[in-house]
């Protein structure tokens, strides 16, 4: 089974499998890289790993209009409830756990980083329903336990953080791919503002060095991806 990953511009990454859409991170309005919001695929599952605006971005109005599910941690969970998500569309839970959103098993795991007032920040797991698994690490450093994370659920593909700054830059974007063990990258999280680093290619160097068996995928914003499944 395939499915496909559609970036537009930042960590707002858009996934396609089996039928469903799932939305992350949702920055569109004050992301130069991004559309309209109108203008996408319609999303399914709307998931926020936390609370800076270019993360949170447009999810509350997304998932209002569009009525997708909603999902982060608790706390956050709860305050998109409070900004007019039915609750009824929304799903909080924490670290180490998994939740079911239309047919995806999403897993949340550790980030390292920052956040406003909502919650922690988080990474998420994706176990696709038309089969494959995606790891969006959020906003993060580079931490040991991706390791842990790459032999829990051996990951496809990996959606990482590459702009340094706040964030890993893109060597330890490719040592995080070297602990996981994935077989393919997607790099995230550059070019949209001056202080982050403009491309992506300190990831593709040091990705051959750090690890080899892993490729590159650099998309364009706008851009879309597809992947062969492996694992079921």
């Amino acid at each position: 089974m395939s499915f496909s990953i559609l970036w537009h511009g930042h960590s707002n990454m858009q996934i396609f499998s089996g039928g469903v859409s799932i939305l992350i991170d949702p920055f569109f309005e004050g992301n130069p890289l991004a559309p309209d919001w109108r203008s996408v695929p319609r999303p399914d599952v709307v998931l926020v790993t936390h609370d800076h605006g270019d993360h949170l971005g447009q999810a509350v109005e997304i998932a209002r209009e569009t009525g997708a599910a909603l999902g982060g941690i608790v706390e956050l969970a709860a305050h998109c409830v409070e900004e007019g998500v039915p609750a009824a569309q929304v799903t909080g839970w924490n670290m180490g756990g998994t939740a079911e959103l239309r047919g995806v098993r999403v897993t949340m795991t550790p980030a390292f980083h920052s956040c406003e007032r909502w919650g922690v920040p988080v990474g998420f797991v994706l176990e696709l329903p038309g089969g494959g698994v995606i790891y969006h690490a959020g906003d993060t450093c580079l931490f040991g336990d991706m390791a842990l994370i790459g032999r829990q659920f051996s990951p496809d593909v990996a959606l990482l953080p590459a702009g340094g700054f706040y964030t890993m830059d893109g060597v330890q974007a490719a040592r995080a791919c070297a602990l996981l063990g994935v077989r393919s990258a997607v790099p995230m999280h550059y070019g949209t503002f001056p202080v982050l680093a403009p491309t992506a290619e300190s990831f593709v160097g040091a990705l051959a060095l750090e690890a080899p068996g892993c490729r590159a995928v650099c998309l364009k914003p706008g851009e879309r991806a597809e992947f062969e499944a492996e694992t079921a």
